[in-house]
């Protein structure tokens, strides 16, 4: 029988079960018998009733699936995108990772080998040497059941084989100049042990140019080596250990391309419309408030050493942001740094009718990632007044400010006057920076941020399962497993930051009459120092053959989950002398410093805790119709844990943690073959009931989680024709509809003033977040009347520590293609709450005289019932051709040619235009020319064939750095040609 190495992959190509080819007695390959552990046994793929997708090895080879990202392309209901910190999400029908922080569980369980990973780097890498990849759709509440709301992951590495010594290599060239070799040796250590090896090593140049020159970005290289080590001391007992090493240094970019409305009144920075090529008003950002003339009047500085106004140009006036979404403008070059270890072992013994295994994972990650903060290069030309001021009063030539608190500001981010080059702060660990000596020097103003982890884990399973004669069986499991991160950061640097935390140190140190000192840390720096993750889980199921034809499945688990987290948010938070070289928190002013305001006294971190503990489970009925029909009606409960929000700057009444997940779903599926495999066909229906689906937003620089329930239903087809040998026809289709349910009120960052005429957005230009006011009675003219008058209180310093002259304007309406209702203003939130509540009631400014006012710390909240979720596309198809042209001297040649459509979804939970993620078709062609006995091939290929920029996911930005979108796609178009062997 001659097959190529595509044909092998056919009958596991898209079929909606994990699978791995049979052994047949003879030692030879069955292509038509799919064998999966589904249910962490040994079982046909057409005989498990449970929605679920698998690759062999030569099945991801044949349709150019490369990485986790490529699996989107052929999989119904599956979405991949990258997001914001470094991570991923992978969303199964509607259910994915919208929880962002270091306390947020995967929605999708990635599991290697059947064993669960943690903040694996695993979706970084590119598939070689496999046996399978299983996806499994929907909420595993048994046996896979920690976490696994919207479903499972398990990547399978190619085995030992006893007593065969095989060997194969593939190496590969394209454009971009990309270099792709992997490799792999099985050698057999006598009649029962055997060792394996694999490799890979992938490097190209960058896919994204920068206009400001040099090499292009977002390049790759990195390179991954795993060993496996099999043995069977006797028939019944199967010993495996593991390891792998995965590591990669290049220039990757984390956020590739950012896009933008632009606001003109700058208290925004960007509207909510469109996302257009535009740059934000960086007007509306931390840096332009607090060194602007606006704020530093009322601290009773000179104006003179303002960088800015806040109604002036900003730094981005006039600057063009280039159109195509890999081309860039940037002076700072993207560093990405990642690397994973892993050991696994794994004993299996058959006791007869008893089988029992022992298994355990080790895993220590490291991530390192830094680029550009606006993807752009702003002006410096405003910056010129105030650093000539600053330069002056370094000199002792400005009357009444002595030069010792101005010359360090200076000395470290001008050293060689206003006109040489500006240094920003290094993302340093100790909260010096710059007036620590480290720091990034260059002619225009840089600003990057950084974002680093540091964790290891490891986990034990023990399983017992039952192969009885009678009707029932049954499999009992538990699992522990432990995570500890010691360091997770996320860091914004700026020039700006340095000049704001340098001047208002030294005037806050010069005013209280103490030694010269700046605001400490000179960059944000939201800092998880430690997180303790212990889980365990008891589980169980019971498997009762009610007939020959009719089998009942049960099955019940008990997650545990506890976690502790110490974390810390600063920026410019507390005095520290210059001069210090010891870490900015043995400043002998830290004590002004308070992590924890929801504790008594000042706190340095902030400590929480949190325990979830759920039972979920499973309940299945499939009926066998024939040997190759079967359809199945389940239910399962899934549960992700909840966590703790991390500590934010300045304090908002958000909650300091978020409940756990709840999924309940109910499916109905039909598993058929027809014509001896001539068809197969697998139909899938699904509804979920959700509640406290976990949701993150951006809030004073911070990710929020919060909780909101949906309702989820859909439907899934997936087939795969072979009119005869050598035709393979794969298709795929799905539909989803997502809703948010119930009456749910959130702010929507975009929109503080919530879609309201009668509302005012504010900028504070205190700490540039936003807040909002509305009219109790519906009177816009009322409400801006409001504002108007409390800022003319301002302005003339009538305000109890706060002095006046800060001139701020009367309330604007943003234009009126921007999506926005509501009419904004620059201002001061803590003031207008104040004023709202009465608090200047003596000074005759009672809210009642103005229709009555509301003030909203977070927003407006609107109503967004009935929304649906991220990353959901309501359809999704995809269809494969292959023909084998099989020759008389052994050869074959095998064309092949996939095309993949994703509709339309949205990239944030209010929907609309702006956050609208357009429909997509991605399509790869390949032709291969197999050796006689498939000893060798060459092949031709080319990915994403129309070089679409598709975009699988947003994410948007803070308001104090301007309400700008990051975008991710897919890569553009590739194509090369390979080579390899085996034997």
């Amino acid at each position: 029988m001659r097959k190529s190495l595509l044909l092998a992959a056919t009958a596991i190509s898209t079929m909606s079960m994990p699978a791995i080819a049979q052994d047949r007695d003879d030692g030879a390959l069955d292509d038509n018998v799919i064998i999966v552990t589904a249910q962490r046994q040994a079982q046909s793929a057409q005989d498990v009733p449970i929605a679920v997708s698998a690759f062999s090895g030569a099945a991801l080879e044949a349709q150019q699936i490369e990485n986790s990202s490529d699996l989107q392309l052929t999989l119904p209901n599956i979405t991949f995108t990258k997001t914001n910190f470094t991570s991923s999400s992978f969303t199964i029908r509607g259910i994915g990772d919208l929880c962002v922080g270091v306390s947020c569980d995967q929605a999708t369980a990635i599991h290697l080998n059947d064993q669960p990973l943690f903040s694996t780097r695993l979706f970084e890498t590119e598939f070689f040497d496999l046996e399978r990849v299983e996806v499994l759709r929907g909420p595993q509440g048994t046996l896979f059941g920690r976490n696994a709301t919207a479903g499972v992951v398990n990547v399978v590495t190619a085995k030992p084989r006893m007593g065969e010594f095989q060997a194969s290599g593939d190496a590969e060239y394209g454009n971009f100049n990309a270099i792709k070799v992997k490799g792999m040796v099985n050698v057999p250590l006598g009649d029962t042990l055997a060792f394996r090896g694999a490799g890979i090593y992938v490097k190209r140049d960058g896919y994204t140019t920068n206009l400001n020159g040099g090499p292009n970005l977002d390049d790759r290289e990195l390179y991954s080596v795993r060993g496996s080590l099999r043995f069977e001391p006797t028939p019944d007992t199967t010993i495996d250990l593991y390891a792998s090493y995965f590591r990669e240094n290049d220039n990757r970019m984390r956020i590739q391309k950012q896009y933008c409305q632009r606001d003109p009144t700058g208290i925004l920075g960007c509207l909510n419309s469109t996302r257009n090529a535009e740059p934000f008003n960086a007007n509306s950002t931390f840096t332009a408030a607090l060194s602007s003339r606006e704020f530093l009047a009322i601290r009773g500085i000179p104006t003179a050493f303002a960088l800015g106004s806040l109604y002036g140009p900003d730094q981005y006036d006039g600057v063009s942001i280039p159109a195509d979404s890999r081309t860039v403008n940037t002076a700072f070059t993207p560093e990405y740094f990642t690397s994973e270890l892993t050991f696994q072992g794994k004993i299996e013994h058959d006791f007869g009718p008893i089988s029992a295994q022992l298994s355990g994972t080790y895993q220590k990650v490291k991530l390192d990632s830094r680029q550009d903060y606006n993807n752009n290069i702003g002006r410096r030309d405003g910056y010129a007044p105030a650093l000539n001021t600053l330069a002056a009063a370094a000199a002792g030539l400005v009357p009444g400010l002595p030069a010792a608190y101005f010359a360090p500001i200076a000395a470290a981010i001008i050293p060689n006057g206003p006109n040489g080059v500006l240094c920003t702060s290094d993302t340093d660990t100790i909260g010096l920076g710059a007036f620590g000596g480290n720091s990034n020097c260059a002619t225009t103003p840089l600003q990057y941020d950084r974002s680093n982890q540091l964790n290891s884990s490891w986990s034990a399973e023990a399983i017992i399962s039952s192969d009885l004669d009678g009707p029932f069986n049954f499999l009992l499991g538990g699992i522990y497993a432990d995570y500890h991160l010691t360091e997770n950061s996320y860091y914004v640097n700026a020039f700006a930051i340095d000049y704001v935390a340098g001047l208002l140190g030294s005037f806050t140190a010069l005013g209280g009459g103490l030694p010269p000192a700046f605001l400490g840390t000179p960059y944000f720096r939201n800092n998880t120092d430690d997180l303790t993750v212990k889980s365990y889980g008891l589980f169980g199921e019971v498997y009762f053959d009610i007939s020959d034809t009719l089998k009942l499945t049960g099955g019940l688990r008990y997650n545990n989950d506890k976690k502790n987290v110490q974390a810390r948010s600063t920026l410019a938070s507390f005095l520290v002398p210059y001069g210090q070289t010891t870490n900015a928190f043995d400043s002998p002013y830290v004590g002004s410093f308070d992590a924890d305001p929801g504790t008594a006294g000042n706190q340095i971190y902030q400590n929480r805790q949190v325990k979830n503990d759920e039972i979920t489970g499973r309940a299945v009925l499939d009926y066998k119709i024939s040997d190759d029909n079967l359809i199945y009606v389940s239910y399962s409960r899934g549960y992700k844990s909840g966590g703790l929000n991390p500590p934010l700057q300045p304090i908002f009444a958000v909650p300091e943690s978020f409940r756990p997940e709840q999924v309940d779903a109910f499916e109905i599926g039909s598993k058929n073959t027809f014509g001896d495999g001539a068809l197969q066909l697998n139909l899938t229906a699904f509804y979920y009931k959700y509640k406290d689906l976990q949701l993150s937003k951006i809030v004073a620089r911070t990710a929020v989680n919060e909780n909101i329930d949906a309702d989820i239903y859909g439907a899934e087809v997936e087939a795969v024709i072979r009119p005869d040998p050598d035709w393979m026809i794969n298709m795929g289709f799905s539909y989803l509809h997502t809703k948010v349910k119930g009456d749910t009120f959130n702010s929507d960052p975009r929109d503080f003033g919530g879609g309201r005429s009668d509302a005012v957005i504010i900028k504070d230009i205190t700490n540039a977040s936003n807040c909002a006011v509305a009219s109790s009675t519906g009177s816009a003219a009322g409400v801006n009347q409001f504002v108007n008058t409390i800022n003319t209180v301002i302005n003339a310093g009538l305000v109890p520590g706060v002095m006046g002259g800060a001139n701020l304007q009367p309330t604007t309406a943003f234009p009126a293609n921007g999506g926005i209702a509501s009419t904004g203003a620059f201002g001061i939130c803590g003031v207008l709450e104040a004023a709202a509540a009465g608090a200047f009631a003596g000074a005759g400014i009672n809210p009642a005289a103005f229709g009555g006012i509301e003030y909203f710390a977070a927003g407006v909240p609107k109503n967004i019932r009935g929304n649906s979720l991220p990353q959901a596309p309501k359809v999704k198809f995809s269809t494969g051709v292959q023909y084998t042209a099989n020759f008389d001297n052994g050869m074959s040649l095998v064309p092949r040619v996939d095309l993949a459509y994703t509709g339309e979804s949205f990239g944030s939970i209010f929907n609309g235009n702006v956050n609208r993620i357009k429909g997509y078709a991605q399509a790869n062609a390949q032709i291969q020319l197999n050796g006689t006995d498939d000893k060798w091939y060459v092949r031709g290929f080319v990915q994403n064939i129309f070089d679409s920029n598709s975009e699988t996911g947003l994410y948007v930005t803070d308001q104090s750095s301007g309400l700008y979108t990051n975008v991710f796609t897919l890569e553009p178009r590739r194509y090369g040609i390979g080579a390899g062997f085996k034997f």
